[in-house]
């Protein structure tokens, strides 16, 4: 006999949350902002199953929370569903607390890559532009972006989430950040967003050799920059300063290749800023040098991953295996040891 989907929920799901659920936890709202990615992988699975009804597996991962699936979102090259739009059904008393931070009337989710026959091809497709930073250009992106605005524009930012994981995350953040270009911060939860570089977090377990390899790289791009006479006009016009305001949530594992670089790419700026040399490190923080000559062509010297701040929180427990490492369902664990910290970026 197959189980029900309240009782795969049951199994999987944060139960803990149910009936203690506070708006001012950070932890709380993260659990939620994964809950939903989830709802948003088990929608897609359900529709290749065919299952429909009573029988979806989807609905428990919103419904529990009580919010209503008002939107969702279609890829038109496979017809695969890869976000959604939740509306908060009402104000559970459990979940309400008086005073800020107040619940969203709308959370805008994306989920990541589905290696299944029905998707692969697809996601990858789009994996492969996040990595050449072209994700702006995709239908994709561009109908998610839509919904956003819209959405924004009908009920304002104060009232509107998005959150995603891996792929999803990355055009949640690729979203995030046109909307704080236009002054507009949207509360942001990003599960293992990736991180196009080399790995240093994974390849060197040597602590000085990892921070040598990190200066000499930001001494070089700071040095490239610098001589190339980058100038970014006034601050208020500086893309870079302008996106200081946002900051979303990062969530990232250190056994995660995908994501783990976003751990050394914070800990080095402070680093920098210790050692005396904090000007070339927060030159350094905008590129990489290939992004650089990409300027230097007439390209975009804009990476999308780059994020002036964050608020990270990082999985300390062990992670026996990829797939537990980059997983969504880590993110609402109870057991887990976590370790968040808050990075701003600072102008010369």
């Amino acid at each position: 006999m197959m189980a029900s989907p309240r009782e795969i929920f049951d199994v999987s799901g944060p139960l803990h949350l149910l009936n203690s659920f506070d708006w001012r936890n950070t932890f709380h709202r993260r659990s939620l902002a994964a809950c939903l990615v989830q709802g948003v992988y088990v929608l897609e699975r359900d529709r290749q199953r065919g299952t429909t009804g009573h029988e979806a597996h989807a609905p428990p991962w919103w419904e529990q929370f009580h919010f209503h699936l008002q939107h969702v979102l279609v890829d038109d090259s496979d017809l695969s569903f890869f976000g959604a739009i939740y509306e908060l059904k009402y104000a559970h008393p459990f979940f309400y607390q008086s005073g800020p931070p107040y619940p969203p009337r709308y959370v805008i989710a994306f989920r990541g890559t589905i290696t299944k026959s029905h998707t692969r091809s697809e996601d990858m497709k789009l994996n492969m532009k996040c990595v050449f930073d072209k994700l702006e250009k995709s239908p994709r992106f561009r109908s998610a972006f839509e919904l956003v605005q819209n959405t924004v524009t009908n009920v304002g930012p104060q009232s509107v989430w998005l959150t995603g994981h891996s792929l999803g995350a990355s055009i949640a953040m690729l979203a995030g950040r046109n909307m704080a270009k236009s002054r507009l911060q949207l509360e942001t939860y990003l599960f293992n967003p990736p991180y196009f570089s080399v790995p240093l977090e994974k390849m060197i377990k040597n602590e000085t050799i990892k921070h040598g390899v990190r200066i000499a790289g930001s001494l070089v791009t700071a040095g490239i920059a610098a001589a190339m006479n980058y100038r970014h006009g006034a601050p208020d016009e500086d893309p870079f300063i302008v996106l200081a305001d946002w900051t979303p949530y990062l969530f990232v594992n250190p056994s995660d290749p995908i994501c783990a670089e976003y751990i050394g790419y914070y800990q080095h700026r402070e680093k920098m800023e210790d050692i005396g040399v904090g000007k070339a490190g927060r030159l350094a923080t905008r590129y990489t040098v290939s992004s650089l000559m990409s300027g230097a062509m007439g390209g975009d010297y804009e990476l999308l991953h780059l994020l002036p701040a964050a608020y990270l929180t990082v999985n300390l427990s062990q992670s026996d295996d990829f797939k537990k490492a980059h997983g969504i369902h880590q993110w609402w664990q109870q057991h887990f040891q976590w370790q968040s910290k808050l990075y701003k970026f600072t102008a010369d």
